[in-house]
This record gives C-alpha cells, structure tokens and sequence, in this order.
C-alpha cells in the first residue's frame, strides 16, 4: 500500500481505494487462475476415445504377431520430434504383395493407384504450448509403451494414459531404481540420470 501510495500522492483517500481494492481482487483472482491452471496441468488431462481410422490398422498383427519394431514403420521416431505416420509408399513396400485380398489393403491400393494420402487422425495429441521430442526418449531407451500402452496387443490404437504435465514430471523427476510414482504408468522405466525438468524443456 505505501508503495501505491508514493506512486499516487495526489489521491484522496476514497479515489486512492477506488483504484486499489480491484487491483488486489484482479491480482488475487490473477493468481487463483494461474494456480487452476497449474494443478490441472499436473493432475488433469484427458483420455479421449480412439477416433475411426480410414483404414482399420491392426497392431496387434503388426507389433504384435510379426514382431515389427515401431521404428520401421515411424522411422521419424529415432530422428527427430515427431514420430511420423508413414506414407502410402512405405506401406506398399510390403502390401503390394501382402494381404492384397483384404478389405483395407484394397482401400490402401486405391490410395496407392490415385497417389493420394491416407488422412490418418491424430491420436496422441499435447497442447500446443507443449513441446515432446522422441528421439530423446529413444536415446534414452524409454520404451514406446511407456507413453503409449501395449501396443502389441492393440487391434485399435487409442490414448491410454492422460499425458498430462503430472505424468511426465513423474519420469523425469525419477532417478531411482525403484517403481515410479503413482503419477507414472506402472511399467514405467527408471531413468539412470534424472532427465531435465526446467520449463523450456517441454514448453514452448
């Protein structure tokens, strides 16, 4: 109060309050707000039912039954930010020979014969404020279900854990080689050295 007070010398004492008692209820309201918004990126965040795909993929058969390595098909995982979904060509490397029969795959050569992209929809979706760089977790030999389930046993892919800012403090705060916290999947990796928690790591 002294401070606004040498700020706004010539104030009479009603005009002084006037300007005052809404600065200190926006400023705690302010607060209030920033505190919701905190607590709801650790703890909240939403599991989201797996959308329809143009193509019914299977990973179950593909993870799953011929024990493919998810970098063969999202060979962006090991190079960069984004997983990447692969394209039409890189399907037929292997489907212009197998499956032909199936109902998918002829969607899949239709798309091959008009050379258009399959519009694949987006599963595993951050804030846009939030940065996750995959190739820094494969370096670190985080494994993809940690984040993204069992997916050798997934006929349907879809979010299985919140991804939440709670979520991912729980991993990288962990430096033990103990289970993690609750705020972590179960199954979830124990990193040797602690990852970096700084704000600029994940958020843009």
């Amino acid at each position: 109060m002294d401070i606004l007070r040498a700020l706004l010398p010539r104030l009479t004492g009603r005009q002084f309050a006037f300007i005052t008692i809404p600065l200190i209820l926006l400023g705690g309201a302010t607060a209030s707000a920033v505190a919701v918004l905190i607590f709801l990126g650790a703890s909240g965040g939403t599991i989201t039912p797996a959308p329809i795909q143009p193509i019914a993929y299977d990973h179950s058969i593909h993870a799953g039954d011929n024990a493919i390595a998810c970098e063969f098909c999202h060979r962006g995982v090991s190079a960069g930010a984004h997983a990447t979904i692969p394209s039409v060509e890189q399907c037929m490397f292997c489907h212009s020979v197998i499956g032909k029969d199936s109902p998918e795959i002829k969607v899949l050569l239709e798309k091959w014969e008009s050379k258009e992209p399959i519009e694949w929809i987006r599963v595993h979706r951050l804030p846009d404020h939030v940065r996750f760089v995959h190739v820094a977790h494969i370096d670190a030999n985080v494994p993809c279900a940690t984040c993204h389930g069992d997916i050798t046993k997934a006929k349907v892919v879809k979010q299985v854990n919140a991804l939440n800012m709670g979520e991912c403090m729980g991993c990288h705060r962990d430096t033990q080689n103990q289970p993690a916290s609750s705020a972590a999947p179960a199954d979830h990796v124990i990193l040797k050295d602690s990852a970096p928690t700084d704000c600029t790591t994940c958020h843009k």
